[in-house]
């Protein structure tokens, strides 16, 4: 190819007017030295999916010959349907197995660790987690120490909290039974938790750890509670839009020196853009009937499958803004306790609560980035013409389909209604930084004022 040529590539690249994340991947010039990232990788786990599916849970771990299971869940579902069905088919398949529940609503360092002190001392060698993301979560964990029993808690937390190294050992088998449609943590390879001694949230985010299968059963979503499904939903919404919004992947860098430092959180792909879409057409058609109504099989099984998309495409794109600022939001709160989640030992809010706060205020901001990717997202969600709709006003248009959505689930107005007020702004901010994982992943880039901004703004959302 001649220099010449090379030449008009860049120059036509340099005067592209559609979204970078519209844009086709582009074409090797042959170098081997890129300054920004110019692959991604998808991964996701096995996903099986049907009404009853549960049960084939025991033959599969007989197929894997497994010796001893830990299995995992929380003091609330060890009484409920989807455990019973889960122990149901281990026992008929004669399954030898140790049981853990003690895994905290909203998972700690404290609560993480006690799990992996329960898998060190019994030597697993499958696990299978019966839960929504904090049971899913708190198993990926214990996995991942077990099998690196030199490790210390930070040396696999992300950084700038912990060490964030790479995952060298091979993890064991882990099967996740998913019973919240939300968190897509059976499709992922990320764990959240709440580190207290900065009451910030964090993680370990790595490809090894995500399920080796999920055994997705809509058979179990039928127990959720009214505001469970509500403030899950958000989080498949929130999932889907900042996967679809976050900057493409070739525009994140550097490049990794090494294919294992590659991150799981890559920015929007090709890929990931597909499932984001898939995700934004089942919770237009589905996501109110499935708060309001626990017998609309349909719908919660649709909420079920979306999940899994959402959780396939931000597993690997990644999530940027309202996730980074909704760890503070969960990590500092006062007094509130959101209704259905009474049970807790402590003030609650609510993961997917948290990170629908800011939404309204965080895609006004971002929508200059990139308008046609938030005018799409308007016109997938909110079923609306968009064809008059000026780039100029994409943020705001899409700020109302979100309140929208907010005012039909009956979602608290706001960040006073939490407890919040100005004055823990700063705060807030300050628990957003070291979010630096996904929040570098915003197509807009900001600084401090910026998030104190969409804080301030989110106060009152109606």
């Amino acid at each position: 190819m001649s220099r010449r040529t090379l030449d008009l590539m860049r120059a036509m690249a340099g005067v592209q007017k559609r979204c970078p994340a519209h844009q086709a991947t582009p074409m090797s010039t042959g170098s081997c030295s890129h300054a920004k990232e110019y692959a991604f990788e998808m991964a996701c786990s096995n996903i099986r999916y049907g009404p009853g599916v549960t049960q084939e849970l025991g033959q599969d771990l007989a197929n894997m010959n497994a010796k001893n299971v830990c299995v995992i869940t929380d003091k609330n579902l060890e009484k409920l349907p989807p455990m019973k069905a889960a122990l149901d088919s281990l026992h008929a398949n004669k399954i030898t197995y140790q049981l853990f529940s003690d895994v905290s609503v909203e998972p700690t360092d404290h609560s993480i660790r006690k799990a992996i002190d329960f898998a060190r001392k019994g030597q697993f060698d499958v696990f299978v987690a019966v839960g929504g993301g904090s049971v899913i979560d708190t198993a990926k964990a214990a996995n991942l120490y077990l099998s690196h029993p030199e490790a210390e808690f930070l040396d696999f937390v992300n950084a700038p909290i912990g060490k964030g190294k790479p995952v060298r050992n091979t993890l064991k088998p882990l099967i996740a039974v998913p019973t919240t449609a939300g968190t897509g943590s059976e499709t992922t390879g990320v764990a959240i938790f709440d580190y207290e001694p900065l009451k910030a949230k964090t993680g370990i985010a790595n490809r090894a750890l995500k399920p080796t299968l999920a055994i997705v059963d809509p058979l179990h979503v039928k127990h959720m509670p009214e505001r469970v499904a509500a403030h899950s939903g958000f989080d498949v919404l929130c999932h889907a839009l900042e996967s679809f919004t976050a900057i493409p992947f070739n525009e994140r860098g550097p490049k990794p020196a090494d294919p294992i430092l590659r991150p799981a959180y890559q920015g929007s792909n090709p890929i990931s853009d597909v499932w984001a879409r898939h995700a934004f057409a089942l919770l237009r058609k589905f996501f109110k009937r499935n708060v309001f109504d626990c017998e609309d099989f349909e719908a919660r099984s649709a909420m079920h499958l979306a999940s899994c998309y959402a959780g396939i495409g931000f597993g690997n794109a990644g999530v940027h803004l309202c996730h980074g600022m909704s760890y503070p939001i969960s990590g500092l709160v006062k007094k509130f306790v959101a209704k259905d989640y009474e049970s807790s030992e402590k003030p609650i809010i609510p993961h997917g609560l948290a990170v629908v706060m800011t939404s309204p205020a965080v895609f006004s901001f971002t929508a200059p980035a990139c308008p046609d990717r938030h005018i799409e997202a308007v016109q997938l969600l909110g079923g609306r013409d968009t064809r008059n709709i000026k780039a100029a006003d994409a943020g705001a248009v899409l700020a109302d389909v979100l309140r929208e959505y907010m005012s039909q689930m009956k979602i608290e107005n706001g960040l006073s209604a939490l407890g919040y007020g100005k004055a823990d702004v700063d705060d807030l901010v300050k628990g957003t930084l070291p979010q630096e994982r996904v929040t570098k992943l915003a197509p807009r880039s900001h600084v401090e004022r910026d998030l104190a901004n969409i804080f301030e703004n989110s106060m009152t959302v109606y």
